[in-house]
């Protein structure tokens, strides 16, 4: 897709240089998915306390 956005210069290559790319593009599309990646994490850590998992570990590792 293409887009026009006008974004601030220094955030931009200090977060290029930061990353070690040439390509704006490559820079600004690794920190989406980065931001996306971070927000899943995020929406997983809050259903630690809704999913109760009741494995015996013991009984799971025993063979017929």
């Amino acid at each position: 897709m293409r887009t026009t956005l006008d974004l601030p210069d220094g955030l931009v290559e200090e977060a290029r240089a930061l990353l070690g790319f040439k390509s704006k593009t490559d820079t600004i599309v690794l920190s989406l998915r980065e931001l996306i990646r971070r927000g899943r994490i995020e929406d997983l850590k809050k259903l630690i306390d809704e999913v109760e998992l009741n494995i015996d570990i013991n009984a799971s590792r025993e063979r017929p």
